[in-house]
Formats: C-alpha cells, sequence, structure tokens
C-alpha cells in the first residue's frame, strides 16, 4: 500500500498499513464479478477466517439467506443504479452464528464506465440493533400498558356510574319514608333523629350527583346544560337553601337573594352548584358562626357567593381545592370523596363563568360568577 507523509506528531508513514489492517471497521474490495480481492484483518476476525481464504470468494456467500436476498434485490441494484449505497443492514455468517452489520459501498468505473472494482466498508451494528430492539420492546411495553390501564380505567368508570344510578332507587324510596314520616306527631327525640336522616338522604343524594357527574365527564359524555332563561332561578336557589337549613338545623344560614333579570342558564347545574358550596361551607365552617349566602343578578351578569368563618385554608391546599378528589386535611367526621368543588368547578366553566376562592383568618368565601350572556348549548367534557 502506498504510504502518504503525514505533519501529524507520532504518527509516521509506516502506520497507514496498520490503520487499514486493524481499523475499527472492516474493509474488501470487490471485483466485478463480486469476489474479494482485498479484506483487511479486522473483517477476517469478525468472519473467522484468514484472510487466504476470503480472497476469491464471494462476498455474498459470507451472508445469511436474508442477507443474501437483500444483497440481490436492494443493495446490488441501488450500487449500480447510483454507484454508492449506505447503511444497508446485512448478517454476516461466522463461526459463532450471525453477525449483524451497516454495510456502505461505492463503485470505481473507468473512463467508458465500466465497473473496475466496488469498494466496501462494513459496521458492526450487533449494539444498535440490540438498542433498537430494546426501544421497539419498550414501546410495545409501553402500549400494552397504556391499553390495560385504559381498560381497567372503563370499567372502574362504568361501575362508579352503574353504581350511582342504581343507588337512587332505594334512596328515593328511603327519602320519601323519611318525609312521610315528618308529617306524623313526633317526640322531640322521633323529630331529631328523622332530622338527621334527612340530611344524611340529602347529603347522599349530592354525592350520587357528583359521582355520576365526574364518571360522565370521565368516559366521554361531559356536563351537558339545558339552559332556560324563561323561568326565575331565584326559587330554585331559595329551595337549595331551605334543603339545607332543614338538614343542618344547628347552623344559621343568612341568605341575600336578589335577581333582577333573567339568568340564562340550567337552573339545576346552578343549585347543584349552590349545594356543593353550601354543603362545604357547613362541614366546614367555625362552629357557632353563621353561613352566608349572597347571589346577584344584574346587567353586569350573575355573581352567587357562599361564605363561612373559621380556619383559612393552607396556601399549600388553595391550589389544589378544585382537583377531583382532593380533600384536603378535613376532620373525621367530614370525610368526603372530594368532588364537590370539582363538579362546582366544571359547572362554572360550562356556563362561560368562573369559580374563585378567598381565604382569610376572617372568612373563607366562594365565588361564582358568570356573564348574562347565551353561550352554545354542548356537552362540556371534565377534565
Amino acid at each position: 500500500m502506498k504510504s502518504v507523509p503525514s505533519s501529524e506528531p507520532g504518527f509516521h508513514s509506516g502506520d497507514l498499513d496498520d490503520l487499514y489492517e486493524n481499523a475499527p471497521c472492516g474493509y474488501a474490495v470487490l471485483q466485478s464479478d463480486g469476489k474479494i480481492a482485498r479484506v483487511n484483518a479486522t473483517l477476517c476476525s469478525w468472519l473467522g477466517a484468514p484472510a487466504h481464504e476470503l480472497l476469491g470468494s464471494r462476498f455474498r456467500d459470507r451472508l445469511t439467506m436474508p442477507g443474501r436476498v437483500l444483497y440481490e434485490t436492494h443493495l446490488i441494484p441501488l450500487l449500480r443504479m447510483q454507484g454508492f449505497v449506505t447503511e444497508i443492514v446485512l448478517d454476516l455468517v461466522t463461526a459463532n452464528g450471525k453477525f449483524p452489520v451497516f454495510v456502505s459501498a461505492n463503485e470505481k468505473r473507468d473512463a467508458q464506465e465500466n465497473l473496475e472494482f466496488t469498494r466496501l466498508i462494513v459496521f458492526q451494528a450487533e449494539q444498535r440493533r440490540t438498542f433498537e430492539q430494546s426501544l421497539v420492546r419498550s414501546r410495545d411495553d409501553a402500549f400494552q400498558g397504556l391499553a390495560d390501564e385504559k381498560a381497567t380505567g372503563a370499567l372502574r368508570e362504568q361501575f362508579i356510574a352503574v353504581l350511582g344510578h342504581d343507588l337512587r332507587n332505594p334512596l328515593a324510596s328511603i327519602d320519601a319514608g323519611l318525609r312521610m314520616a315528618s308529617r306524623e306527631p313526633l317526640s322531640p327525640k322521633q323529630s331529631r333523629l328523622v332530622g338527621l336522616m334527612q340530611a344524611s338522604s340529602l347529603r347522599m343524594s349530592g354525592l350520587i350527583d357528583n359521582v355520576l357527574d365526574f364518571a360522565r365527564g370521565q368516559l366521554g359524555g361531559g356536563l351537558t346544560l339545558s339552559r332556560d332563561a324563561s323561568k326565575p332561578l331565584e326559587p330554585t336557589l331559595r329551595q337549595i337553601v331551605n334543603e339545607l337549613r332543614t338538614s343542618h338545623a344547628d347552623v344559621e344560614i343568612v341568605e341575600a337573594i336578589s335577581i333582577e333579570v333573567p339568568v340564562d342558564c340550567d337552573h339545576s347545574r346552578v343549585g347543584q352548584l349552590l349545594s356543593n358550596l353550601l354543603g362545604n361551607a357547613l362541614t366546614h365552617g367555625a362552629i357557632g358562626q353563621p353561613v352566608r349566602v349572597e347571589v346577584s343578578a344584574n346587567a353586569n351578569g350573575l355573581e352567587l357567593s357562599v361564605a363561612n368563618a373559621g380556619d383559612p385554608i393552607p396556601t399549600a391546599a388553595m391550589e389544589h381545592l378544585f382537583q377531583p378528589f382532593f380533600r384536603g386535611d378535613v376532620r373525621q367526621s367530614a370525610n368526603g370523596l372530594g368532588l364537590g368543588l370539582h363538579i362546582a368547578s366544571e359547572i362554572a366553566k360550562a356556563h362561560g363563568g368562573t369559580l374563585t376562592v378567598s381565604s382569610t383568618p376572617d372568612e373563607t368565601r366562594f365565588t361564582f360568577r358568570m356573564p348574562l350572556v347565551a353561550w352554545p348549548e354542548a356537552a362540556h367534557p371534565l377534565p
């Protein structure tokens, strides 16, 4: 091999032979008939054969059967058409089995475009192939895990929805029986027990509504609105206040409701929002302190707020109040699902409004505001 002088320190012209023979890649020169005319020591080592055995043999014969097919149907046609190919993946046959490699090649032709020889360069591909196979397996495992999780989640949400639906019938019977009992002459102790049972029935009804709304949102149904500006909103809100006042006779509820204009909203949903906020205030408010409900509606929009005294909400908890299943630090007697504020927030969003909270040592206040404009009536998916 002809040596080329080099100006690099420590490099001598004789080192080029070693660079060729012991390069970190395999070199081969093929004659026009595909037989090996020259091969370096690296490729000989990979194939497990000395150079004198390889010289004169065809390169394709050193490939696996699939590799030969790819060599003849892909590599050679491309090489003839464009004069070069890059990074064709093949498997060499060695004494130890298959040896995956990348093969790049280019041609040398004479002035008449006749093929003189082909230069091949061969790189190891075992580690890269192992890495790619690992990526494929990881991707497949991730897809399978995601599919399993979706299936489990869908089953869980369907179960919740069916359970919530099936709880309505027996709860309706209990509630009807309690109403009938309350009309009968009762002793003070019996009246107190019926009141407690009615409060529990009302709370259970609210929990079922929240669970069904959340399950429906997760299953893709979303919150649906049935707007109606033709009937007054005030009676719906006063009914909610009176129901909770009856079931929480030990807490004073001070209401100030003044609605001067028609409100284009879903009355039952806004009533549900008020019920959730008022129930939350009755649960977490300071004992012996009143809960205030203030509602106003005018040309500027609808504003509904519920306020209670008590310890302020911690700053860290404020960021998560409207997330599903978040309950914060509650008393053992006040455990719940943590869906009430989340559903209330989603009802506000569905109406194109907002639900905000402020909390100081003096009071905690939740405020719902919505504009008095018509929004498209559609399903609003829960996140």
